[in-house]
């Protein structure tokens, strides 16, 4: 395993990350982890600052973990396992490296004067939430080191086990600016069962969003991703974001499923074994590239615009009416219709 190339950003020339002599390996027998090894390692530094390139909407992220055993399919952070000599697909998921020293390395580069208080990212990579979180509870300490500083933050996660820190949540909110995001993609079962067989169902994170916003911390809905011909269809939509708004969710963001490499490989082999009939649309729809095309993106982006508007998703007062009733309705005929490009916030 290549672990003393492994720089900051896994692009530059940077010094590692950490060297192989400070790698200890384990496994635990345990119906929750068989199957999984964890590299503990002690990493050099916890704040990262996001490559110039990137889309994402923030600069510095904090990730605890590399490697997640939410397991899905799609994941684009599956290629940063190959700067490690591991593979993208099974090692992905089942070879996790757990920066122990996370929380007083954070503390230390907050309190470092080079530090200017700039909003951190956590979830962005990998989950922060995933399950090796409920062994070695390193979010606890980082969010401790980041309510110390007042430093203003933001949490992406499919994990439920985000609820254990609620207290910690609501102390930060009376310090700083936060924003907590649930990921939630489509409602569909068996669709939840083959692409993200690793996290919670998705009715369980909507319960996650329910919790934390009947406790005073504003929750929105990351609907990423959106898998065409799979869970892209009007009916589809609409059911997931009525799900969305019937637990409280403060704003729906969609996002259509893009396959980085490492990521597209690992896609479309369980597209192969699953859903054979789709390769030759896929082929079609991504042969620009990594992201489906703009006119399809924006397709989507309307229809979830149309629907949360009609469910009242977005900015509302406390106790607020919200149009969701209470059986499901029939398909409105206007989303057939070319809706208007529309983006929501996505944290």
């Amino acid at each position: 395993m290549r672990w003393d190339n492994l720089t900051r950003d896994d692009t530059s020339a940077t010094p590692a990350l950490f060297a192989a002599d400070a790698v200890t390996t384990r496994t635990f027998d345990t119906p929750e982890f068989r199957g999984i090894t964890f590299h503990e390692i002690r990493a050099r530094s916890i704040i990262n600052r996001v490559p110039g390139a990137s889309r994402m909407p923030f600069e510095w992220t904090v990730n605890p973990y590399r490697g997640c055993t939410h397991a899905c399919v799609y994941c684009f952070a599956r290629k940063t396992h190959s700067y490690l000599d591991l593979d993208t697909g099974i090692d992905f998921d089942s070879q996790i490296v757990v920066k122990t020293n996370a929380p007083e390395l954070l503390r230390r580069e907050l309190a470092s004067r080079r530090w200017a208080g700039e909003h951190i990212a956590m979830g962005t990579n990998v989950d922060c939430y995933q399950r090796a979180e409920g062994r070695y509870q390193l979010m606890p300490g980082i969010l401790t080191a980041l309510v110390e500083r007042a430093n203003p933050f933001s949490i992406l996660t499919k994990g439920t086990l985000i609820l254990r820190d609620l207290e910690l949540l609501r102390r930060a909110s009376r310090v700083t600016d936060i924003g907590v995001s649930v990921s939630v993609g489509f409602t569909d079962g068996e669709l939840w069962r083959t692409v993200e067989p690793g996290t919670p169902s998705p009715e369980r994170r909507l319960d996650v969003v329910r919790t934390l916003s009947s406790h005073g911390i504003p929750c929105g809905v990351l609907m990423a991703p959106v898998i065409p011909f799979l869970g892209d269809s009007p009916e589809q939509l609409r059911a997931t974001v009525r799900a969305i708004a019937q637990a409280g969710a403060t704003s729906v963001t969609p996002l259509v499923l893009h396959l980085r490499p490492g990521a597209r490989e690992w896609f479309t082999t369980w597209l192969t074994h699953h859903h054979p009939r789709l390769l030759r649309r896929y082929d079609a729809l991504y042969e620009g590239g990594s992201y489906a095309p703009k006119w399809y993106q924006r397709r989507i982006t309307g229809m979830v615009h149309d629907f949360a508007a009609e469910y009242g998703i977005g900015p509302y007062a406390a106790g607020a009416h919200r149009n969701v009733p209470d059986e499901p309705e029939e398909p409105d005929a206007r989303a057939d219709s070319p809706p208007a490009p529309a983006q929501l916030s996505l944290l």
